[in-house]
């Protein structure tokens, strides 16, 4: 029976951590000697995006009522056409509220922020994140079907080419739940939860019209931008950039924190990174305690320098 897997879209384009997602049921499909079949709603994109990272077979549902989401329709939806014991998700803001409806409905198992391939397939066990990432455990699954969400950038994209097939399934689940009043997409910028390199920065920029050098670093270096709490609650930056325990929970490959201090609460939404790179003028500062390197000294100074010399060796 084949591995299934959700695949995330957004306004019908296939998301980063839905490739990523695709990667990690082809591992678990490869252990099992088994097939992934991915499961979109609405899409737009082709399925030969999902066939190139490992997809057999795509389900795409088509439902008019499912153009707003809502957690528990999407959820009812998936459960009418997956009929595999292993479910996967992306650990999305939106997969992360459908994964546990869906879990409820099927009495299953599930487990969150896994980031390797289980394992063990019988019982299914598997690394995860824990605590708000300051621990891993290896959680067991007790039901016979699991459902598990991969953390973003855990795992990774990986190319695993197959022949694909598609099939589409008109369904009309019931949405009465959601009602959109309006609807902003931010277009233009890299998704900060998808994003391989964040520059994030803190109060010690001292005003919104310092942020162009931030802004330049990123673009720089290909990444996105962040900010602290206390930035986005005093209007300096939007509260989509704002990463923390009460903002968005990253884990990029590299983060550079500028000007910020480090509180806990700060540490439980960025800890995840591969690689964290402090630059702040307080040498005492909490921020470098956690930080793989710390540099000590005057923002102003060093970001522009580190830009220019980054610009250099790219040219």
């Amino acid at each position: 029976m084949a591995i299934f897997v959700y695949a995330e879209n957004i306004n019908g384009i296939y998301k980063k951590a839905a490739f990523e997602a695709v990667s990690y049921a082809k591992a678990i499909a490869d252990q099992a000697g088994d097939t992934v079949t991915a499961i979109t709603i609405n899409p737009t994109d082709s399925s030969d995006l999902l066939y190139q990272y490992g997809a057999s077979n795509v389900i795409h549902i088509k439902d008019e009522g499912l153009k707003n989401f809502s957690a528990k329709s999407y959820a009812q939806a998936l459960n009418e056409v997956a009929t595999g014991n292993i479910i996967v998700f992306p650990h999305t803001t939106d997969a992360s509220s459908i994964a546990p409806m869906l879990a409820i409905i099927r009495n299953n198992s599930l487990i969150t922020n896994v980031l390797e391939a289980p394992e063990s397939l019988s019982p299914f066990t598997v690394k995860r994140r824990a605590f708000s990432g300051k621990g891993f455990m290896h959680a067991k699954a007790d039901a016979a079907g699991v459902i598990v969400t991969v953390s973003q950038n855990a795992f990774g994209v990986k190319l695993n080419g197959v022949a694909g097939s598609e099939e589409i399934k008109n369904l009309s689940v019931v949405n009465d739940d959601t009602k959109v009043l309006s609807h902003e997409q931010s277009s233009g910028k890299l998704d900060l939860k998808e994003a391989e390199i964040v520059v994030s920065a803190g109060r010690g920029l001292k005003g919104p019209e310092n942020w162009g050098m931030i802004e330049e670093l990123a673009s720089v270096l290909g990444g996105a931008t962040a900010c602290s709490k206390p930035v986005s609650d005093i209007g300096w930056r939007p509260h989509t950039e704002h990463v923390g325990q009460t903002g968005k929970a990253i884990s990029p490959n590299l983060y550079i924190a500028v000007g910020i201090s480090g509180a806990i609460q700060h540490l439980a939404g960025v800890n995840s990174s591969k690689t964290i790179v402090v630059i702040n003028s307080d040498p005492e500062a909490p921020f470098f305690k956690a930080a793989d390197y710390g540099v000590v000294g005057d923002a102003f100074q060093i970001i522009p320098a580190l830009t220019e010399k980054i610009k250099a060796l790219k040219g």
